[in-house]
């Protein structure tokens, strides 16, 4: 008897937040023209009527917030909002000091600036003042005004905007006033204490003219300039405007009283009539950043190799790794020095991207060098997962006949997942009717994808084969430690129960069961890990195996389910303690 799915009305706060991140990879902000396949994006082909575009379909969308993606992810952390404030007001501080999602920092921001928890008074039987209800909305606030110099955990400028961008698009607007978090009848957008956070964000660095040019020189002039409109921010100093490089004139209502006269413009135009040498010397000079200085260059000079060497100063890792067609095209990894920095650069990636960026190189040494860097990402997010519990691994590979058609798919991931483990650490095995079990030859991405080469789909489909075939092997958990299991396919196979057997059978207990979902077209899924983990009594975790096309994923979705696994200690199915990290996050204060 196959175990029934547990509705999603019945999910908790804590299973729907760990659904967020394993579930939840789309972004909402892209920077190029798309497609909208049911809610999902997908990059737009360059040619309209292309094979591609025929097949996904000609719902294009413009650049910018793609507003399914945005509205399915509040709505997810509003289900959870509602259910337990607390624990949304944890996690909103855990997301921003513990991650570095952009856009699900933006998204919580957004809701913990318009939720009502707003420090009011609470009045007792005789109309006095009890106490005061806790401030949620200064988590969004700290959100906004967190800083840490050189960190990649606070909001930048283009964030603090697309909070009140997110919260301006209908579909977020009409899920706000639907929870009561604004007047229905208005037809503004609540947009909470946005405005007010943005104005004190932009007063911070009024006073602070260093911060207003470090942010001016690394591009966010414009950014800047549209958060003070939208804030109605009111300078205190000429020099604001100055800095910014912002004209202005007297405002109908006559109310401007700042940068009106006598204002000293810093103009930011072309490297016009510069030579190569002069531009390389004004870049010292002012201690300019790549971002500021490519739009400047004269389109017959370019982008030389010495002024890319001046810019090296100013470029981040993940700078020196996006920009690595560049440094290619220009010779400069020829250079010790730069090469050093370089490879120190790929041995810090904390996310998968360079994947792509490794198809517009042209050296196969980088190609492999930038697959490393997403190699490097997965060992991170597992050793920092596994710092307070020893966990092991084992993946079962389906490659029944029903997997016919979506066999690569499975490799491509496992591709992207299998070289963050430690060889002790990781077991697998693919299975039809009969479990074979799978050694990568060094962990590497290259090893992995030799590894899985040879799977074809073809057979029956016996999950409990591959357990079998892992114990005659040899491979046993050591007392003490935690097994997560991670299937990857269609779920079809023997019952829930009997592949429990298999595990009891052979001494191993999982504390927690993952599903890698990969269904070929056409194809119906099963129930054999969701009846298995309900059996067992441990916690069980659904991803879509496309969630992993996205290079900041795999990290993620490591992270999450390693993080459950170490915690989980014979938990429901269903429940985990992960939660327990995110209450442990101290609720974000506004500083003084």
């Amino acid at each position: 008897m196959t175990a029934a799915v547990l509705p999603e009305s019945q999910l908790g706060p804590a299973e729907r937040l760990l659904d967020v991140i394993l579930s939840s990879s789309a972004h909402l902000w892209h920077n190029r023209p798309g497609l909208d396949v049911q809610g999902v994006w997908h990059p737009a082909p360059r040619k309209k009527n292309s094979r591609k575009a025929r097949r996904l379909g000609e719902n294009r969308v413009t650049p910018g917030l793609f507003a399914p993606a945005a509205e399915a992810l509040y709505g997810r952390l509003l289900d959870v909002y509602q259910l337990n404030a607390e624990l949304m007001a944890h996690f909103a501080s855990y997301v921003l000091k513990e991650t570095e999602w952009r856009d699900l920092k933006v998204a919580c921001a957004a809701l913990m600036l318009v939720q009502p928890h707003a420090g009011q008074p609470v009045l007792d039987d005789k109309g006095a003042v009890a106490f005061l209800d806790d401030d949620h909305r200064q988590i969004g606030e700290a959100m906004m005004l967190f800083y840490e110099p050189k960190s990649t955990r606070m909001l930048s400028p283009k964030a603090i905007l697309r909070v009140a961008e997110l919260l301006e698009l209908p579909g977020i607007a009409t899920l706000n006033r639907a929870a009561g978090f604004g007047d229905p009848a208005s037809r503004r957008p609540p947009l909470g204490r946005w405005a007010k956070a943005a104005r004190l964000w932009l007063s911070v660095r009024e006073q602070n003219f260093k911060l207003l040019e470090g942010l001016v020189k690394a591009g966010y002039k414009e950014t800047i300039k549209a958060i003070a409109r939208k804030a109605g921010y009111k300078p205190q100093s000429p020099a604001f405007f100055e800095i910014l490089g912002w004209k202005q004139k007297q405002a109908e209502g006559g109310h401007r009283s700042v940068g009106l006269q006598g204002l000293q413009v810093v103009k930011r135009g072309p490297f016009t009539g510069m030579s190569e040498a002069d531009i390389c010397a004004h870049i010292v000079e002012k201690k300019l950043s790549y971002k500021e200085v490519v739009g400047r260059l004269p389109s017959s000079l370019g982008l030389t190799p010495a002024i890319m060497v001046t810019l090296l100063p100013s470029l981040s890792d993940r700078d020196l790794r996006i920009l690595t067609p560049t440094l290619e095209q220009l010779e400069l990894l020829n250079e010790p020095e730069i090469k050093a920095r370089w490879d120190k650069a790929i041995a810090a990636a904390t996310d998968q991207r360079s994947l792509h960026i490794a198809k517009n190189v042209q050296s196969k040494d980088l190609r492999e060098k930038l697959e490393e860097a997403a190699d490097n990402a997965a060992r991170k997010a597992v050793a920092e997962a596994s710092t307070e519990a020893d966990v092991h691994v084992m993946f079962l590979i389906d490659k029944s006949g029903s997997m016919q058609g979506a066999i690569e798919a499975s490799k491509e991931a496992l591709a992207r997942i299998l070289a963050g483990f430690p060889a002790e650490k990781v077991h697998i095995a693919s299975f039809d009717t009969m479990g074979i079990v799978l050694r990568p030859k060094a962990p590497t991405r290259a090893a992995v994808q030799h590894m899985l080469s040879g799977l074809h789909a073809a057979g029956g489909t016996v999950h409990g084969a591959a357990v079998r075939a892992l114990f005659k092997s040899g491979v046993r958990v050591p007392a003490g430690a935690q097994l997560l299991v991670i299937v990857v396919g269609d779920e079809a196979g023997e019952n829930g129960p009997e592949l429990a057997k298999a595990f009891d059978d052979h001494g191993y207990r999982p504390a927690a069961l993952a599903l890698l979902l990969n269904l070929a077209s056409g194809a119906s899924r099963g129930h054999s890990i969701r009846g298995c983990a309900q059996h067992l009594r441990v916690p069980f975790h659904e991803i879509a195996i496309e969630q992993f096309d996205d290079p900041y994923q795999v990290p993620r979705v490591l992270r999450a389910l390693l993080e459950s696994a170490g915690s989980a200690t014979g938990a429901p199915a269903g429940a985990t303690n992960w939660v327990e990290k995110v209450m442990a996050t101290p609720l974000l204060q506004m500083r003084a």
